[in-house]
């Protein structure tokens, strides 16, 4: 009898502080170490690090400079810090801020915080995000920069429009599916992470005149994952084009590239390589695996492209015989071959092959003049940790030899990308600040 009052007891006791734990509405009062840990878990799915702290800086205490159409935008302090930070948010506020676009004062927040794929997250996330936030991340007073736009555009009621025209309802449950078979969890998962938390719309879609994202969903059109132009760089398109989206990859290749930022296919570099660094390597393999089962269900926008480009040896031949003089084979030869082999093939994993390279022939060359312009340098992850670089070449290629050998790559060993301009490479050095071209 005795035994089974203590128990009773110990049952109530435990019952009592785990209601006390939480508020009326379910959001944690004191910290609950699983939801804390499931709320981090989420963070990095969400990738708020990469955008929350400027280089050298804290985590999540804001500063990172974030260009835009009207200017640079500074991202804000999210640590729990009560005079600089968001340590007076209510779970009400934080909810307002991450999924409608709205601070606690009350102003539209800019769209560069992807609210409009954090509308998908669902309520429970939240609170676990929430709880994160005020009991997993240490508070770092630091105050905010104000925005570098200009007067009238720096004026926020337009935001409060713009919210009201392209922002989504708010998730109150996670989506469903009418797919029937063994991929359905994975696919509904999947989708989650991808419209919602992982926001690949934001940089991956293009946008309108409003710069609003054309598509949110596979539902609004094919628009949706299908590329678009970003600091500089092409986010590539995720839909299941052949020639320059994932047609070609399977689901392994898919899940590795997020693992570890490379695949026989290519490696990750500029945004990407950061998403990879700070976010995609840190998800289990399960979710790794529906982010590729839903990426591989978008059916591809240009549905008549149905056949993969075959390789072309014939290139190759050429240059071992040096029966290719152009300007095009001998800048390639002068400075990419010993990486990317006379083959175009590269070596797998470490140097990426541009025969059949989704972005050498992407339609929009910018990516790839980019790299040769400033270079650029993949992920260290845990699954493979040697960060290897390639370096730019803008301090000694003018813009017509950039536009020579890029023109060269995308028209070789079976690639079918158009031919660059020197004006086109001049642009493009003039947006990423290249260094001027070499005087001859």
């Amino acid at each position: 009898m005795i035994k089974q009052t203590i128990v009773a007891v110990v049952s109530a006791l435990a019952a009592s502080i785990a209601t006390a734990a939480f508020a009326a509405d379910g959001t944690p009062a004191a910290p609950d170490a699983q939801m804390i840990k499931q709320g981090e878990y989420l963070s990095r799915a969400g990738d708020c690090i990469a955008c929350h702290t400027a280089g050298g800086g804290k985590p999540f205490a804001g500063g990172l400079g974030i260009e835009s159409p009207l200017g640079t935008i500074y991202s804000t302090n999210i640590t729990p810090d009560k005079e600089t930070g968001i340590g007076n948010y209510t779970y009400e506020d934080f909810d307002r801020a991450v999924r409608h676009g709205v601070a606690r004062d009350g102003h539209s927040l800019y769209p560069a915080m992807p609210y409009t794929a954090y509308a998908k997250v669902t309520p429970e996330d939240v609170k676990a995000l929430y709880a994160y936030f005020m009991h997993g991340v240490a508070p770092v007073k630091q105050a905010n920069k104000d925005t570098d736009i200009s007067w009238p555009m720096s004026m926020r009621w337009p935001l409060t429009v713009w919210r009201w025209m392209f922002a989504p309802d708010v998730a109150v449950a996670p989506v469903t599916t009418d797919l029937k078979g063994a991929d359905r969890e994975a696919l509904l998962r999947g989708q989650y992470l991808v419209e919602g938390l992982g926001h690949c719309s934001t940089c991956h879609t293009p946008r309108g005149v409003a710069l609003q994202e054309k598509a949110l969903t596979d539902a609004d059109g094919s628009a949706f994952l299908s590329g678009g132009v970003v600091e500089g760089w092409l986010a590539k398109n995720l839909r299941g084009d052949m020639t320059d989206g994932l047609g070609s990859w399977s689901k392994e290749d898919i899940a590795t590239f997020l693992k570890s930022g490379r695949n026989g296919h290519s490696a990750a570099f500029g945004g990407m390589a950061q998403v990879v660094q700070e976010s995609t390597q840190h998800l289990t393999d399960a979710d790794l695996n529906a982010i590729a089962v839903y990426l591989k269900s978008l059916p591809p926008v240009n549905k008549d492209a149905t056949k993969p480009l075959a390789y072309d040896p014939s290139v190759a031949q050429a240059l071992r015989s040096g029966k290719d003089q152009s300007d095009g084979a001998m800048a390639f030869l002068n400075n990419c071959a010993a990486c990317h082999r006379s083959t175009g093939k590269g070596y797998t994993e470490t140097f990426p092959q541009l025969a059949q390279s989704s972005t050498v022939n992407s339609a929009d060359p910018t990516s790839l003049i980019h790299i040769v312009l400033k270079g650029a340098q993949m992920p260290g992850t845990t699954a493979a940790p040697t960060a290897y670089a390639m370096p730019g070449f803008d301090w000694r290629m003018s813009d017509k030899e950039v536009a020579d050998v890029v023109s060269f790559v995308r028209s070789s060993w079976g690639n079918k990308g158009a031919a660059v301009s020197a004006s086109e490479v001049a642009k493009v050095r003039k947006a990423v600040g290249a260094a001027a071209q070499p005087a001859r």
